[in-house]
């Protein structure tokens, strides 16, 4: 259950706060980008009410509900590893797909200064604390954050941003998924535990 209640705020964190909360934000930002932590939550979730039902299974001595949560384990399992490695081997598709989606917006920004686009690329600026595709660009009047000294590659800057994000989604989700395998040996040395007490009485 606690492991299942950290991947939930993980993968939520993720999503939702920091870098990730201005990129997603933005329409054009990539579903397939975050499918990833999509599993990762669901799968926490998953796991955090197996994880109550498994309690319940052990109070009671219930081998039906061990055998249950054995199975449902299994599927978890199977979900966390299928998360970790997305993870790793959709990593290139993912950067490829932001930079395409930056030098969109920035070409668009281009073409018409004053537009709509120029809130979009403040928000990726921002988001990655960059400021446009090489180092003289800030001068050009670009929308960029005040913070950042030195300008910036944003190409650069996304890659290693999300590479960095890609990679701990990938060990977080092989750790729990080496949790789950724990609990799977334990419901069922439990359940044969329980099995054998009924046999001898």
């Amino acid at each position: 259950m606690l492991a299942g209640l950290a991947v939930i705020a993980f993968g939520l964190w993720l999503r939702f706060g920091g870098v990730m909360a201005d990129f997603a934000s933005d329409k054009k930002s990539p579903e397939y980008f975050f499918m990833g932590l999509y599993v990762l939550v669901g799968a926490g979730a998953l796991m955090t009410t197996v994880g109550f039902f498994g309690c319940c299974g052990a109070a009671r001595e219930s081998q039906c509900l061990l055998g249950a949560f054995f199975a449902c384990l299994l599927v978890i399992f199977a979900a966390e590893v299928t998360a970790g490695v997305f993870a790793f081997i959709g990593k290139k598709v993912a950067i490829q797909e932001a930079q395409k989606i930056y030098e969109d917006i920035y070409d668009d920004y281009m073409k018409n200064p004053g537009g709509k686009v120029n809130r979009t690329i403040y928000h990726y600026h921002l988001a990655f604390q960059c400021c446009g595709k090489d180092n003289t660009e800030q001068q050009m009047g670009l929308p960029c954050p005040e913070n950042i000294q030195m300008p910036k590659n944003c190409l650069v800057e996304i890659q290693n941003v999300i590479d960095a994000n890609l990679r701990l989604v990938g060990i977080v989700g092989i750790a729990i998924a080496g949790i789950t395998i724990f609990g799977m040996i334990f419901s069922m040395v439990l359940c044969c535990a329980i099995r054998n007490t009924r046999d001898m009485i």
